[in-house]
């Protein structure tokens, strides 16, 4: 089976550390996220996401900083599975919620395992320089740290001496 092309193009996103948990009166549930790197390098990426109630996608995403390529594609689970016996690093495990904003969306990601308490919130955006009011719960800014990219926390685990609320 040929995968098939999901989102193509560029991801335009910004990412911060939270400054509170006044986010979760707004927020979903929440789905579980797994995933894993197939290749880490400068200016590349490849990750299998495994998440609830969705089919498993590979996404290869190029660049770096706030707009970066970004190309998905459908795997079947079984092949998703049987990948990560190929993974680099360790597998990032996160409970993701979404929190309207405008006519925007939060991607607030509360992280398990060795990256816990790591709490982050993306806002993906229209385009490049779109104003976004941001609410008093979100924090510092990392869109520009390579250290806070799930590539590199799969990688090297937790950025050392940031331990965000819940």
């Amino acid at each position: 089976m040929r995968p098939t092309l999901d989102v193509m193009g560029i991801e335009i996103e910004r990412k911060f550390l939270l400054a509170g948990d006044a986010w979760r009166r707004h927020a979903d549930a929440g789905t579980r996220v797994r995933q894993f790197y197939l290749a880490i390098r400068e200016g590349l990426t490849v990750r299998v996401r495994l998440r609830e109630g969705r089919k498993p996608m590979i996404t290869i995403k190029t660049g770096a900083g706030d707009a970066r390529g970004e190309y998905e594609y459908e795997v079947p689970e079984a092949d998703a599975r049987e990948l990560e016996a190929a993974r680099v690093g360790f597998v990032v495990e996160k409970r993701r919620h979404l929190v309207p904003l405008g006519d925007l969306t939060v991607e607030v990601d509360v992280f398990e395992g060795a990256l816990s308490p790591l709490v982050m919130a993306e806002i993906e955006l229209p385009a490049a320089g779109h104003a976004v009011d941001l609410p008093d719960w979100i924090g510092r800014e990392v869109t520009d740290d390579p250290r806070y990219t799930n590539a590199a926390m799969a990688l090297n685990g937790r950025p050392d001496g940031d331990a965000p609320q819940r």
